[in-house]
């Protein structure tokens, strides 16, 4: 074995022999233990500091308040908030009594937030006070269970009540152990709604570690800018404990401002967003005090780039909601800069590629990437079609992603079995696109389809075929784009629309996507384009 993997192989062996606490409120008490007053999450906007020891007794004394509020052990809670310390107090107070948190975007809309609510059996939801007034009333979410009595944050609000509980002496009815659930995290899926992730004590308290070790032990200040509903801004603050450090929280991502939170606050570690490599450059660019970034999916090419005008060290991975941590690149690998590699295996997690008969394929050659290890999902709530799919013997869970592997045993991605279109960090179905496009009346067909997008990864189009004696020139483009704003969150909304007279099908009826995306190098050319609100040239 070559000196980097060996380093990794070292490693790897330290990391998985250290014990585990036994839930996650013992891993926050023992970090408020040794760091007591030392801060642990900066909502710098905000300008609320919580200390360690403050986030011990805060989620302790939520948990009290929730438990007398009745909410008990499995019992699952929605929580729609922003990026406010709410958040993470919540997740950690119902960790702390065995209850089950059900994130909700804030951004969806009363139809997505009901299918949520609706689909997880959340019973009580803790939402703030203005997107309490925003869609209280809407007649999907009014009559559910959960908004009956909502906790609610900010305005007359009673979570701050809840939150000022005594707590000395509290015990949950029942102590969570490692393997019980804490998440039932949404994501989405090509059954065209999301699926709910059953997350464990384990699987966060696996990533938080694996994370930390990515880190190289060389930082304490992380930035999350990432809405906390979803899984990222969750384990970076364990990834942030775990390093003994603190988490800054940014109320929203801004690429404007990124650069100069990193030098106000001395932030170390990102998940690098690419769209500022496209900002000047400053002749103090090499001095910002960032040491390590993760990276994903960043074109080869701009890899030595990024290290070389920051003097930082970014190293890319691949993980999902399903598995946390599936590949990482280790610090050490230098020698893999710019090769587009995601990594090795990661601590807990074995990886192997199959073809579509579950064989494992030789060493540069194409399959699926399966994972297995201790902590993954335990599988998708209420979804056992989706779970027999998923699943195979030995604890093998298919991640639908086509991999290759090189003789060193460095994976690279090659493309998405799914039918998934993965604009700015957020999952969208392209089936539930399609269902809500099929709702406007002058379409017969349609296919949504990725186009490549250098800012968000990739952006939506709508490939449209109209019903008969409908024409083109007479179709409502502002009416169609303001159908699918009310029924769909704004990311999950096409930009690009085309009008096709057909779509090509496989032999089995079903649309040949690929072919369409192999018809023309630039997808964008010919369509309409929401953002400018005009046709592009062809």
């Amino acid at each position: 074995m070559d000196r980097e993997l060996q380093e990794a192989a070292d490693l790897r062996a330290l990391i998985e022999a250290e014990p585990f606490p036994r839930n996650l409120a013992a891993f926050i008490e023992a970090c408020a233990a040794e760091m007591g007053d030392a801060p642990a999450a900066n909502f710098f906007e905000a300008g609320i500091i919580i200390s360690y020891r403050e986030l011990a007794e805060k989620t302790r004394s939520l948990a009290a308040g929730l438990a007398a509020r009745g909410i008990g052990f499995g019992d699952r809670v929605g929580v729609m908030l922003p990026n406010i310390p709410a958040f993470p107090l919540t997740w950690l107070a119902l960790a702390r009594i065995g209850a089950i948190m059900v994130p909700v975007n804030v951004r969806y809309t009363p139809r997505e937030v009901a299918y949520v609510v609706s689909d997880s059996g959340a019973g009580a939801i803790v939402i703030e006070a203005g997107l309490l007034a925003e869609i209280g009333e809407a007649p999907e979410v009014r009559d559910l269970a959960a908004f009956a009595k909502p906790i609610v944050v900010g305005g007359e609000g009673d979570w701050e009540a809840l939150a000022a509980t005594p707590a000395a002496g509290f015990v949950p009815a029942r102590e969570p152990e490692l393997d019980d659930l804490i998440n039932i995290q949404y994501t989405s899926g090509t059954t065209g709604f999301p699926k709910g992730c059953m997350l464990s004590h384990r699987y966060w308290l696996t990533l938080g570690r694996v994370a930390a070790m990515r880190a190289n032990g060389i930082v304490k200040h992380v930035i999350a800018a990432q809405p906390f509903y979803y899984m990222d801004p969750q384990w970076l603050l364990l990834m942030a404990m775990r390093l003994k450090g603190t988490l800054f929280v940014a109320a929203k991502a801004s690429g404007t401002n990124f650069l100069d939170w990193v030098r106000r606050y001395g932030i170390e570690y990102c998940i690098f967003p690419q769209i500022v490599l496209k900002q000047a450059r400053r002749p103090d660019d090499r001095d910002i005090p960032l040491k390590m970034v993760s990276v994903f999916g960043l074109r080869k090419n701009m890899h030595a780039e990024l290290e070389a005008r920051f003097n930082v060290v970014a190293r890319e991975s691949f993980g999902m909601t399903e598995v946390g941590s599936a590949l990482f690149t280790p610090y050490g690998a230098t020698s893999m800069v710019g090769s587009g590699t995601c990594g090795i295996a990661s601590p807990f997690r074995e990886a192997t590629i199959r073809d579509e008969d579950g064989n494992e394929v030789s060493a540069g050659e194409i399959g699926e990437l399966w994972i297995r290890g201790p902590g993954i999902l335990q599988g998708y709530w209420n979804k056992p079609e989706a779970n027999a799919d998923s699943f195979r013997e030995g604890g093998w869970f298919r991640t639908g992603d086509l991999f290759r592997r090189d003789e060193r045993g460095f994976h690279y991605i090659v493309g998405r079995i799914k039918d998934m279109i993965r604009r700015s960090g957020e999952n969208i179905a392209a089936r539930e696109v399609e269902a809500v496009m099929l709702g406007w009346q002058d379409i017969l067909e349609v296919a949504a389809i990725p186009v490549p997008d250098i800012d968000r990864g990739q952006e939506v189009k709508a490939c449209i075929v109209l019903k008969p004696g409908v024409a083109a020139d007479a179709f409502d483009v502002d009416g169609f784009f303001a159908h699918c704003s009310a029924h769909l969150a704004p990311f999950k909304v096409p930009r690009f629309l085309e009008f096709r007279v057909s779509l090509p099908k496989t032999p089995s009826e079903k649309v040949a996507k690929h072919v369409i995306v192999a018809e023309r190098e630039d997808l964008r050319a010919g369509a309409y384009d929401r953002l400018s609100r005009g046709w592009l040239a062809g």
